[in-house]
C-alpha cells in the first residue's frame, strides 16, 4: 500500500509540472480562440533568460548574492517576455485580425520557430541550470504507517503549491476583472467585441503577457528539475494531452487533466510496464487523450464547439 500511494504521489506530482504547461495554452485560447504552438518555446526562451540573466547578474554582483541575482532575472525576464508578447502583437496578430483560426494557428508555429532561434542567438546553446532554491533531497513520511514509509520530492511538491496558486489567481482573473471578461468576450467574438469598443490589439498583448509570465514560472520549475536546454520547448508539447483531457477553455480543467495524466502515466507504468515491456509513459497520455476526442472532444470541463459560436 505504502507503494501504491507513492505512486499515485509522484504522478499528481509529475502531473502538476504537466499542468503548469498547459495553463499557457489554455490562456492563449481562451481569450484569443487561437491554440498557441508557440507556448512550448515560450517556455524555452523564458527559462533561458532566466537561468542566463541570473548567472550573469550574479558574476556582476561578485557572486555573494543569488537570491538579489535571482529576483532581478526574474524582474527582467518578465519584462521579456511582456517584450515577446508586444512584438508578437505588433508584427504577427494585428495584420490577422478577423482571419480564420487556422491562419492564427499557422502564425503561432511561425513564431514558434522564431523564439527558438532567437533564444538560441541570444543565450546560446548549452545545457544551463537555474537554482532558486527549491529543495532538491526527498522526505519520508508516514514511516509510521507504512513499512519504509511513503517518499516525496519537496520539489515537486513546491511546484504543485506554485500550480495551486497560480490556477486561483488566473480563476480570479478571468472571472472577477474587467480586463478578464474583456479576454473573454474577445474569445467569443472578435467582431463583436471590436464593435463594443474592446481594444483587441491591447488585448492580446494583456494575454501574450499573462501567458508569457505563466511560461517563466514553468521555465524556472522545469529548468530547475531538468535543466534548461533546448528539447525543453519539445518536451512542453506533453502538455498537449493534457489540455485536451482538460478541456481547451478551461483553467482548472489544465490541473485536472495534469493530475489523470500524471498518475495514469505512473501507475500504468509501475503496473502494467513489465507485462507490454515498459515505455508506456510514451504513449499513455496521447491514447487516453484520443478516447476522450471520440466521446468528449471538448474534454472534461470545456465548452462545445457550437456553444461558442
Amino acid at each position: 500500500m505504502g507503494f501504491f500511494l507513492e505512486t499515485v504521489i509522484g504522478g499528481l506530482m509529475s502531473g502538476m509540472l504537466y499542468a503548469l504547461v498547459a495553463l499557457g495554452f489554455v490562456l492563449i485560447f481562451k481569450a484569443s480562440g487561437v491554440f498557441n504552438f508557440a507556448q512550448g518555446a515560450m517556455v524555452l526562451i523564458a527559462a533561458l533568460a532566466m537561468a542566463r540573466l541570473s548567472g550573469w547578474l550574479n558574476d556582476w554582483l561578485g557572486g555573494g548574492s543569488p537570491v538579489l541575482a535571482n529576483l532581478l532575472a526574474f524582474v527582467l525576464s518578465a519584462l521579456f517576455m511582456w517584450l515577446i508578447a508586444v512584438l508578437v502583437e505588433r508584427l504577427v496578430l494585428r495584420h490577422l485580425v478577423n482571419q480564420e483560426a487556422t491562419t492564427l494557428l499557422m502564425a503561432t508555429i511561425g513564431t514558434s520557430y522564431f523564439l527558438d532561434g532567437i533564444g538560441q542567438i541570444l543565450f546560446g546553446s548549452s545545457v544551463y541550470s537555474i537554482d532558486v532554491g527549491m529543495p532538491k533531497d526527498p522526505v519520508i513520511v508516514l514511516d509510521s504507517v507504512f513499512e519504509s514509509g511513503v517518499l516525496i520530492s519537496l520539489e515537486d511538491l513546491t511546484a504543485a503549491v506554485v500550480a495551486a496558486v497560480l490556477v486561483a489567481v488566473l480563476a480570479f482573473f478571468f472571472q472577477y476583472t474587467t480586463v478578464g471578461r474583456a479576454l473573454r468576450a474577445v474569445a467569443d467574438d472578435h467582431q463583436a467585441a471590436q464593435s463594443v469598443g474592446i481594444p483587441l490589439n491591447r488585448i492580446w498583448v494583456v494575454v501574450w503577457t499573462v501567458a508569457g509570465l505563466v511560461a517563466l514560472v514553468t521555465g524556472i520549475v522545469w529548468g530547475s528539475k531538468f535543466g534548461v536546454q533546448f528539447t525543453l520547448s519539445t518536451a512542453a508539447l506533453r502538455a498537449l494531452p493534457v489540455v485536451i483531457l482538460g478541456g481547451l477553455t478551461s483553467v482548472p480543467g489544465a490541473i485536472v487533466g495534469g493530475l489523470i495524466i500524471g498518475v495514469g502515466e505512473k501507475l500504468s507504468e509501475v503496473y502494467l510496464g513489465p507485462f507490454v515491456g515498459g515505455g508506456i509513459e510514451i504513449w499513455f497520455a496521447y491514447v487516453l487523450s484520443l478516447v476522450f476526442l471520440l466521446f468528449r472532444p471538448q474534454g472534461l470541463f470545456g465548452e462545445k464547439i457550437i456553444d461558442r459560436v
